[in-house]
Parts: structure tokens; sequence; C-alpha cells
């Protein structure tokens, strides 16, 4: 074979083992990549009606409760779609994930307008989701929720 021959040889393998590891590369990117064009990355951000920590587990617009059924001052945590609905002054209706930011225990009740998680007793405003005693310094991550007649429910 001539040196030429050899070159030409030479440069059609690296080209075609270029062209391998870059089709290979490109079909491990894509299988990386979220199907919801994420990139396969988990939202940190909680949303209503997601399945993320502190989402509600495809609850979004189920009914929570009635109007009557959260006390003035207080509210009820909902354990299952993770979210804590207050009404701290008569008719203003409040919700928060029940996810403490400390170490993400679930709060458990909601007295005297406060949000109290027992875990390590952080204790937040239940008109604000603020920290106000305990590790917690971040504030729980507020939750949409619609209010329609005597229906609370999430947005």
């Amino acid at each position: 074979m001539s040196a030429a021959q050899e070159r030409r040889t030479l440069l059609e393998r690296r080209t075609v083992v270029l062209a391998v590891g870059a089709a290979g590369a490109a079909a491990a990117l894509t299988a990386c990549g979220g199907s919801d064009g994420s990139g396969g990355a988990e939202s940190v951000e909680q949303q209503p009606g997601s399945d993320g920590a502190g989402g509600a587990g495809g609850a979004g617009g189920a009914v929570l409760a009635k109007t009557a059924d959260i006390p003035e001052g207080g509210g009820v945590v909902f354990a299952a779609q993770k979210v804590v609905v207050t009404q701290p002054t008569a008719g203003q209706f409040k919700a928060f994930s029940a996810t403490c930011t400390h170490q993400g225990c679930a709060v458990k009740d909601v007295t005297d307008n406060v949000i109290t998680c027992p875990c390590h007793n952080s204790t937040f405003d239940a008109a604000t989701g603020s920290p106000t005693a305990g590790p917690a310094t971040q504030p729980l991550p507020p939750r949409e929720i619609s209010v329609e007649g005597d229906s609370i429910t999430l947005a």
C-alpha cells in the first residue's frame, strides 16, 4: 500500500471513530434529559399538583376542605398533599408547604397562628410562613389555593 493510500485509510478510520463517538455522546445526552425538557434536573421549587417534595401528589384542583374545617387562628395539615392551610384572620386563608425548611420533617399542627414542626420545635407564622423560632431560617414555601364558596382547593 502506498503512503497516500495509508493516509487516506487512516483518515477514513479516524472519521468513522469520531462519528461513532459523537453519536454515542449524543445518545447519552439524550438519555440523560427529562421528558419535560428539564434536562433531568429535579425541580426544587414545589408547585401545586406536582409530585416533587412537597408537591400535591397530583391533587391539583382537588377539594381539600370546607372553609368551616379551618379554624380561625389555626389551620389543618393535609399530610397526603403535603400542604398546611391556615386561617390567620376570619375569611383569610393561606397555604404553605407542610415540609419544614430545617430538615424536611412534616409540620404537625397550627395553634394561635403558629405552625409547629415537632422534630426540632421550629415555628412559623401562619399568615406568612416565616420562621418565628427554632432552627429553621427559611420560610415555608407558599402553595396556591382557591376559595370558591365554602370549598378550598389546590390551584
